[in-house]
């Protein structure tokens, strides 16, 4: 640490001095470097080059639709693409005079969504960033002011777990009286909470938590933005695993396999506080394994490759 604070002090200064006066739209008031920076920038430099030297490929999946009481699935195709039209077509020949797909397969599996970690500030800047727009900067301009104003703990933290002795009652009670999540938070201490789950206890400050109930006519803008979030987290970190129903059925038609999937929540437990979160249901008739559905349609789909995104704050 003290080799990387001299190498930086040195640095910043020489780069400063070095850039004062060179180019006339360049803001040389202060130009930092850091040994962290090189690297990142490397990571971004790097992204960008593979971004502007992409070329995107054409690809081709055979998608036939199948229907079952009057609803209509389109399937994957187990092979995914092919980059070659011409073989894409070979293959679309060989199923395409079958008129019906056969389920080989249908599973059920229960799954759960697990509730979050407890908030750290790593994981505030990424939301904030990802979900709200908001700059590492501002966030935590918001974040202190909050916690000066004894609306938030402490929001300067690497700890994603609480101590054993941590009173997650006390902190839950005021929001009871909130107009938001208010009665989630009392049926939750009515019907006991969970222990948030285990995360990393970095010793030195507690997770980001909310320390006493605001209303909406107190905190504005993006301060209210940021302590809803707060707060949301800090009592789904408490509640309840979401849960689904997630169903696969496997398809054969003529030797080519096929397959669809769906989702049913059946408890949506700690979403409820999260709404941005709810996992929306995505139904599925009800195959059964060993019948056979009438294909409607049978095609080509034509796609092409993208290049990545641009690195983001998150």
């Amino acid at each position: 640490q003290e080799i990387d604070l001299k190498v930086g002090v040195a640095f910043t200064r020489f780069q400063t001095r070095y850039f004062q006066g060179k180019y006339g739209n360049l803001n040389s008031e202060l130009i930092s470097y850091g040994p962290c920076q090189t690297p990142t920038l490397g990571f971004c430099v790097d992204r960008h080059d593979e971004i502007s030297q992409f070329v995107p490929e054409t690809f081709w999946s055979v998608a036939p639709v199948v229907e079952k009481d009057g609803s209509r699935v389109k399937l994957e195709w187990e092979r995914g693409r092919v980059f070659s039209n011409e073989v894409a077509n070979v293959f679309l020949k060989l199923v395409k005079k079958y008129k019906t797909a056969s389920a080989t397969s249908v599973t059920q599996k229960e799954g759960p969504r697990p509730r979050p970690l407890p908030l750290n500030t790593v994981e505030l800047l990424k939301v904030a960033s990802n979900r709200m727009g908001l700059g590492p900067v501002t966030t935590m301009h918001i974040a202190e002011r909050l916690y000066m104003q004894g609306y938030i703990s402490y929001p300067r933290t690497e700890s994603s777990a609480y101590a054993p002795n941590f009173d997650l009652h006390a902190a839950l009670q005021p929001q009871t009286k909130s107009e938001y999540w208010g009665s989630f938070v009392r049926e939750l201490l009515q019907s006991g909470i969970n222990r948030p789950k285990k995360g990393h206890d970095a010793g030195d400050h507690p997770p980001i938590t909310p320390m006493r109930l605001a209303h909406s006519h107190e905190l504005f803008g993006d301060d209210w933005r940021v302590y809803e979030y707060i707060t949301r987290h800090f009592v789904a970190s408490v509640a309840a695993d979401c849960k689904y129903l997630k169903t696969k059925v496997i398809f054969k038609i003529g030797s080519e396999t096929f397959k669809c999937s769906g989702k049913r929540m059946i408890s949506p437990g700690f979403m409820l506080v999260m709404p941005t979160l709810l996992v929306r249901d995505d139904v599925i008739p009800e195959f059964v394994e060993g019948g056979s559905y009438p294909v409607t349609s049978m095609e080509l789909s034509e796609g092409q490759t993208s290049a990545p995104d641009h690195l983001s704050e998150s």
